[in-house]
């Protein structure tokens, strides 16, 4: 399963290679923060209790002609999401350290430094 460091993701938004990023997280936590050109699809509360039925319904709202980047807290849950997206079919990642770490690759945290270097050695 692979992933999408978050500025790796940040270079590829508004250039042809743009992916289409979907936000798991519940309605209430995209609305107070989220990545621009992401599209909601909250599933987030179902994939964590282990059911992925909601997700496997909702995939006809997703385009399967770009990349997807699964983005939820963390990017735990998200690789869940990213599972299911490959399964059906679809060419996807997930964004590591998920808003957690997209929200430190803004503030370029010393905290996303650090992860953002131990991400890369691990390869």
């Amino acid at each position: 399963m692979s992933r999408v460091l978050p500025d790796e993701l940040a270079e590829r938004l508004g250039t042809d290679d743009e992916p289409i990023v979907v936000d798991i997280r519940p309605e209430s936590d995209y609305e107070s923060g989220a990545i621009g050109a992401s599209r909601n699809v909250p599933v987030y509360d179902d994939l964590r209790s282990g059911d992925e039925t909601t997700l496997r319904e909702r995939l006809d709202e997703v385009p399967d002609d770009r990349e997807i980047v699964t983005v939820c807290k963390m990017g735990i849950v998200a690789k869940r999401a990213t599972r299911v997206f490959e399964e059906a079919g679809y060419e996807a990642s997930t964004l590591a350290g998920g808003m957690s770490g997209w929200n430190g690759y803004e503030r370029n945290s010393l905290g996303y430094r650090l992860r953002s270097l131990w991400w890369r050695l691990r390869g």
